[in-house]
């Protein structure tokens, strides 16, 4: 049955800080290089919560077992809650655990033990591998989260790993044994990383689910359940002796005997995140030197661990965990306890490991090199330092990192700073140029303003000029549609075209087509189409005769027109010197010649000719 990741990233509430990222010990949690957002690889993950603690805005969260444990009270069945010690540390705020006890038997639970007597078997079960030397030391696997760690990032070590059962399991199987192989058993405790290791427990030593101390506290407030409305309520039998100290790392040696003198002693007790890292590191290489067992614990033991309420002080819960053993110890009978444990003796408490490898092949060289570089930090490869602040030892470990594709440049500060300091300056000098660019368009627009006012100013001028033209003017687009007529040109045209003028201003927008016969607006659009000027071409137009010039403005898109009418008196006149001078120039060739064949006689005709002009001008004159 496929099982959901023990964490979870909200990305709707994260805002990016990585925390998380650079917390995670064995960097189980990538980045997305598009989405900027980080997520877990549950494959990678070992549980140990460190994210979950890092994370400000809360935006990560555990698998919750608090709707599988309803459902198991609410089933019918007889269901053991099996109590951590760390209980006298958490729950400081209950004045007596013997008042926590009945108010978790409130919740519907039938029997309320203590994983205490658990931890006294598994103790023993170390004394005898520890005194029983055969050359090879031991990996004390208590802690999940260490059992993960050395399955997934160093497997050859698993034969090293003790091969006892956790004290949860020692209790589960104590539970059935004493109270029923059917019963249902629901493991309370600080640890996140047993909800996990509950999923390979089978058998007798079977865990229905796991409870953290944070989501017990959320069901006594579901069920309404307080301290001052109970009475007290013993744990159920069988007691533990020293195993209420298990909650503090070196508990359990003590709860064996085990001897931890400086000098004659054979265990390393180390506790902590960075602890347990080079702890294991240290043991895979260096063990032949160190020749010790050792006892690791991730957090700072188990009465600090991730399933706690946050903000604990561990040296009070130290203290707390200390008395409340104390107390303990001075009620327990040690007849009855032995009794006990001569009864479960028999339990199988031995258990095998799995190798789970999740080590990443190491990137080239070259590809190493290529990311150092790119963060800016090439010359330190050989120092191998850094300031730790990616997550990552050093400069070269954050560089295969980003190679395998678990972390970006971004985690790392001086990067992003650098970065950032050059966005700035860029930033800086864009609004530079920018400033610069706006006052330029400024300046730009206006003296634009001032040549738009100047070309309004010139086009009315010439507008105003070309009203005053006695000659026709007009000027049409390429669909022959009027853009500017003067008033000679609407006078030229006639009555119909100053009726159109009086609800068109000026023609502007009239159809050429709409105002001309087809022999005349044809002179237009063989210009538009041929961009050939037609020159003082005459043309009939009703009773009257146009001279008609056509020329292009614009390459077939405007034409612009010149129309006179041949019987206005001043261009009739201007028309007779103008053609009478065409006809000499025109002829003058051929005149000289009849000149030549004939002599005088041409002479004088041509003086006549020129007599006829003159006469004609200076009438025109007058």
């Amino acid at each position: 049955m496929a099982v959901s990741s023990l964490f979870e990233i909200h990305h709707e509430s994260c805002i990016k800080c990585y925390s998380c990222v650079r917390i995670c010990p064995v960097k189980a949690i990538k980045v997305d290089v598009n989405t900027e957002m980080p997520s877990i690889i549950p494959e990678r993950c070992i549980g140990c919560g460190s994210c979950y603690s890092a994370c400000s805005p809360a935006s990560i969260t555990y698998r919750s077992s608090i709707q599988e444990t309803k459902e198991l009270i609410a089933s019918g069945a007889k269901v053991a809650a099996i109590c951590d010690p760390a209980i006298s540390g958490e729950f400081h705020d209950i004045t007596d655990y013997r008042k926590f006890v009945q108010m978790i038997r409130n919740m519907g639970f039938a029997y309320v033990t203590e994983v205490s007597f658990g931890v006294d078997l598994v103790a023993k079960e170390y004394g005898k591998l520890l005194e029983d030397f055969k050359g090879k030391y031991h990996i004390m696997a208590n802690c999940p989260a260490v059992v993960f760690y050395i399955e997934k990032y160093h497997p050859d070590l698993i034969s090293n790993l003790a091969p006892i059962v956790s004290p949860m399991a020692a209790t589960a199987k104590v539970m059935r044994q004493r109270y029923g192989q059917d019963i249902k058993i629901v493991a309370i405790g600080p640890c996140i990383a047993a909800k996990d290791e509950a999923l390979r427990l089978e058998g007798d030593a079977k865990i229905d689910s796991v409870l953290t101390f944070v989501e017990l506290r959320r069901l006594f407030g579901e069920f309404n359940i307080r301290e001052s409305h109970l009475e007290f309520s013993e744990f159920d039998p069988p007691l533990g002796n020293k195993g209420s100290l298990y909650p503090i790392s070196n508990g359990i040696l003590q709860a064996a005997g085990i001897n931890e003198h400086l000098l004659s002693g054979n265990v390393i007790t180390t506790e902590g995140r960075n602890n347990m890292l080079n702890a294991v590191k240290e043991f895979d290489s260096r063990i032949d030197l160190i020749r010790r067992h050792f006892n690791i614990f991730y957090n700072d033991g188990c009465l600090m661990g991730p399933g706690t309420s946050p903000g604990g002080e561990k040296f009070l819960r130290h203290a707390l965990v200390t008395d409340y053993a104390n107390k303990r110890l001075n009620i327990l009978d040690p007849e009855a306890w032995q009794i006990d444990v001569r009864e479960f003796e028999g339990l199988d408490l031995s258990r095998s490991y799995q190798a789970d490898d999740q080590r990443l092949a190491l990137p080239s060289e070259e590809k190493i090199d290529e990311v150092l570089k790119m963060i800016n930090r090439r010359e330190q490869k050989d120092n191998d330092v850094g300031c730790e602040s990616c997550g990552y030892p050093n400069c070269r470990e954050f560089a295969i990192a980003i190679a395998q594709g678990l972390a970006t440049t971004d985690m790392c500060h001086i990067f992003s700073g650098r970065n950032r300091q050059e966005y700035i300056r860029t930033l800086r000098s864009t609004n530079e140029k920018l400033a610069k660019t706006q006052e330029a368009l400024r300046i730009s627009e206006e003296k634009a303003k001032h040549e738009k006012d100047g070309q309004k100013e010139t086009y009315a001028l010439v507008s105003s000029m070309l009203q005053q033209l006695v000659s026709g003017v007009v000027i049409v687009d390429e669909n022959l549609k009027i853009l500017h007529a003067n008033k000679a040109f609407i006078r030229i045209l006639g009555e119909e075209a100053a009726m159109v003028d009086e609800v068109i201003p000026g023609l502007e927008g009239a159809d050429l087509k709409s105002l001309l016969p087809i022999h005349f607006y044809k002179i237009f659009s063989f210009v538009l189409s041929s961009d050939e000027a037609v020159e003082r071409k005459d043309v009939q137009y009703g009773e009257g005769l146009l001279n008609v010039s056509v020329f292009p403005l614009r390459s077939k898109k405007f034409v612009g027109g010149i129309i006179r009418d041949m019987y206005m008196p001043e261009v009739y006149k201007e028309q007779i010197v103008t053609r009478m001078n065409e006809v000499v120039d025109q002829n003058f060739d051929m005149v000289q010649k009849i000149a030549f064949l004939l002599g005088e006689g041409a002479a004088k005709t041509e003086q006549m000719l020129n007599s006829i002009i003159e006469l004609h001008k200076s009438q025109n004159s007058k």
